[in-house]
């Protein structure tokens, strides 16, 4: 087996692998990790040191790298079948893991990707498609939030508002409808995080009243705009949201692909509007950060429009891998330990005990809007350098802890096995990685 010792794995990635989301000449003053394997919350590199994975390697990860049960799961789905083709067969994976998502989302019918920007494609596609089937071909449009992500395929792009995604490739995106985001710190002073959003969904239905005719649906991430910079919002605001669309007759798309499965305390955000969405995205934490996997789930309505005997009257989307027998028997893991061990209600208790530890850094005299949902916590760094994100990461991994904040913005959303001394060793590594980065 060829050397794969630190260096020359940096080496070798910087020849042949092109990273996502980076520039890669920057590999050459900032190589990534040389990560050989992983404990629980814990990232180990070539070298033997280890990292506290302060961003669930992206958002992935819920209950641990390595974990014995997920493992074990998959490693019985490989002495049966790793995988065959959705089209013409089926399996009882994918058949269990759409019955137990039906039943937690109360929606049906799962169509299954491979990523959250697959998901994206799959709803839009699905809806768009919905009512061409009932006769209104001309509802195609959609609207979605200002700084709203949800992902950098074409059509997902069209919806996303982060300009340093979109912009370049907008000329291969299609037009949509951006309405004002209820992101609580852009309320007025005295303004309240519910009067606020409420006066933002008041945009909305401005908007909905003009485009309603030619639109198919409003897609969001309900209560936390994840790329932006953790932007978190009230509930009210999804509330109304669903009110609007029923009224406005468009469909509500909820893209919980960042903060499904436990990410705000609940196991998915819109329970806490007390909320159905017509169609809901569903990925990341959905394997446990295991294999690459996504779910969209939707109404029996939106279902049955598309059931008959024509063949393009039916939903005519696939990719070779769709509903892997290996992903979903990890998802099922994934379900079980949320059903076994009272893991929301676990996570409520950490979720307090880890705001203790970052006392200090939500009182650092250069920290503006800390904030906190469920098991994420995020803070914005005023008058931050440029380099600032970089040098926080830096700063961080000096310290043994893996985060990549967003621009000035620095977010926690660590894995759920996070123990109470990891949580002291986090918030320590943040408050000093914070520190150095300001003084550098």
């Amino acid at each position: 087996m060829k050397d794969l010792g630190a260096n020359n794995l940096i080496g070798r990635t910087r020849a042949a692998v092109w990273h996502p989301c980076t520039q890669m000449k920057q590999l050459e003053a900032s190589p990534p990790l040389a990560i050989a394997r992983g404990e629980g919350a814990w990232l180990i590199d070539t070298d033997g040191r280890r990292y506290f994975d302060a961003i669930s390697s992206w958002w992935v990860n819920l209950f641990g790298h390595c974990n014995p049960r997920i493992n074990a799961a998959i490693i019985d789905q490989l002495g049966k079948i790793e995988h065959v083709m959705l089209a013409g067969a089926t399996h009882a994976p994918v058949v269990e893991l759409s019955e137990r998502l039906s039943s937690l989302t109360g929606l049906g019918h799962a169509f299954y990707g491979s990523d959250g920007s697959s998901a994206t494609e799959i709803a839009l596609k699905m809806s768009a498609h919905y009512w061409r089937n009932v006769g209104q071909a001309e509802k195609n449009g959609f609207i979605s939030l200002q700084n709203g992500y949800h992902g950098e395929t074409v059509g997902a792009l069209s919806v996303t508002d982060i300009p340093l995604f979109k912009d370049t490739y907008a000329p291969l995106l299609r037009h949509s409808v951006q309405v004002p985001t209820p992101d609580a710190r852009l309320a007025e002073p005295g303004e309240s995080a519910e009067a606020f959003a409420l006066r933002c969904a008041d945009a909305l239905e401005t908007c909905l009243a003009v485009h309603a005719a030619t639109t198919a649906a409003f897609i969001v991430e309900p209560l936390v705009q994840g790329a932006t910079g953790m932007a978190m919002y009230h509930p009210a605001y999804l509330t109304r949201a669903r009110e609007l669309c029923d009224q406005y007759d468009v469909h509500l798309i909820a893209d919980e692909i960042a903060v499904g499965f436990g990410r705000t305390g609940t196991l998915f955000a819109c329970e806490q509007a007390g909320i159905k969405p017509d169609f809901i995205c569903l990925s990341k934490g959905i394997t446990g950060g295991y294999l690459p996997l996504s779910a969209v789930l939707t109404t029996d309505e939106i279902y049955a429009a598309f059931y008959g005997d024509a063949t393009a009257r039916g939903f005519l989307h696939s990719h070779s891998y769709t509903g892997n027998p290996l992903a979903c028997r990890a998802a099922l893991a994934v379900l079980d330990i949320f059903g076994t061990d009272q893991v929301i209600a676990a996570n409520r208790a950490k979720s307090l005990d880890m705001t203790k530890a970052l006392a200090e850094v939500a009182a650092h005299p250069r920290v503006r809007h800390f904030r906190h949902l469920g098991m994420i916590w995020a803070f914005d760094v005023i008058d931050a350098a440029p380099a600032f994100a970089t040098r926080f990461h830096q700063a961080a991994l000096a310290h043994g802890v893996f985060i990549r904040p967003i621009g000035s913005t620095v977010y926690l959303m660590p894995p759920y096995v996070v123990a109470p001394d990891e949580m002291t060793l986090l918030a320590e590594g943040v408050l000093q990685a914070l520190n150095l980065s300001l003084a550098a």
